[in-house]
């Protein structure tokens, strides 16, 4: 008898749970695409290279064409539909609207979703390949525009939109930042 290539699973995403029978070669991107019609994540290169099918897993940033969709049952699996809260925007998206962080559009949820994630790992002082002093007693380090660009550089934008993109993360760190300040809470943003 030969093993089963399939399995039922069940996947956590957005706050609501999925269950659906996958063949276990199946990704997550095309599981939330084409079983599920959660097509706000998009597909790119289909090859990890492009960054549009960025979405958060537990928090962080992946690659959904990378990751099998029976490797992501049981974890919370956050989509650029699942990112606004009570119909109020995430300060990423809000950030990203006000300063034209997109042009064809095609790039901006996984852009969101890796920007997300991306302020998450600054606020928990994970250092970039461009990070000065890597020490952890140094906190996180100044999120300056080249930070943000080296932290984003998994997600291309074919229109060119990086300038807007990086004034945009800039702008919701800022907004985060003054809302923790306010708040007494040190997270930067969530």
């Amino acid at each position: 008898m030969a093993p089963s290539t399939s399995s039922v699973i069940t996947l956590h995403i957005n706050g609501e749970k999925f269950t659906l029978p996958v063949d276990h070669r199946t990704t997550l991107l095309d599981a939330l695409r084409e079983r599920l019609t959660l097509t706000g994540t998009k597909k790119g290169c289909d090859q990890g290279q492009c960054g549009a099918c960025t979405v958060l897993l537990d928090g962080r940033r992946t690659l959904a064409c990378l990751q099998l969709a029976v490797a992501a049952e049981g974890r919370e699996i956050t989509t650029i539909e699942g990112v606004a809260e009570g119909g109020r925007l995430h300060p990423v998206q809000q950030a990203f609207l006000e300063l034209d962080g997109y042009q064809c559009g095609y790039c901006t949820p996984g852009q969101i979703c890796s920007a997300i994630g991306m302020l998450r790992e600054h606020a928990e002082g994970l250092p970039s390949a461009v990070t000065d002093d890597i020490r952890p007693e140094a906190g996180p380090p100044p999120l300056t525009a080249e930070e943000i660009r080296e932290r984003m550089s998994g997600n291309l934008c074919r229109c060119g939109a990086y300038v807007a993109i990086v004034e945009a993360v800039a702008r919701a760190a800022a907004d985060g930042e003054r809302a923790g300040a306010a708040t007494g809470s040190e997270e930067v943003v969530a």
